[in-house]
């Protein structure tokens, strides 16, 4: 993972967090994952970084990338 990763991550006190890599505290939460989510994408896009989007258990659900994609799909 680099720094520039963005994570979408269940947080302590209810809800969601936006989270950079490395980070201890969140960037900001949200009630709502969809919430969480539409905010990730573009602090990912603006970080040209990954965006990784967490399941409650804490297990990656998706991960995309915003940026120079070492392994661009073909087409």
């Amino acid at each position: 993972m680099s720094n520039k990763s963005v994570h979408v991550v269940t947080h302590l006190g209810g809800g969601w967090a936006v989270r950079k890599s490395g980070a201890t505290r969140a960037s900001k939460t949200f009630e709502t994952q969809a919430a969480a989510i539409v905010y990730g994408k573009v602090a990912a896009k603006r970080a040209t970084g990954e965006l990784f989007i967490h399941r409650p258990n804490g297990l990656i659900r998706e991960r995309n990338s915003y940026g120079s994609d070492p392994h661009p799909p073909k087409g």
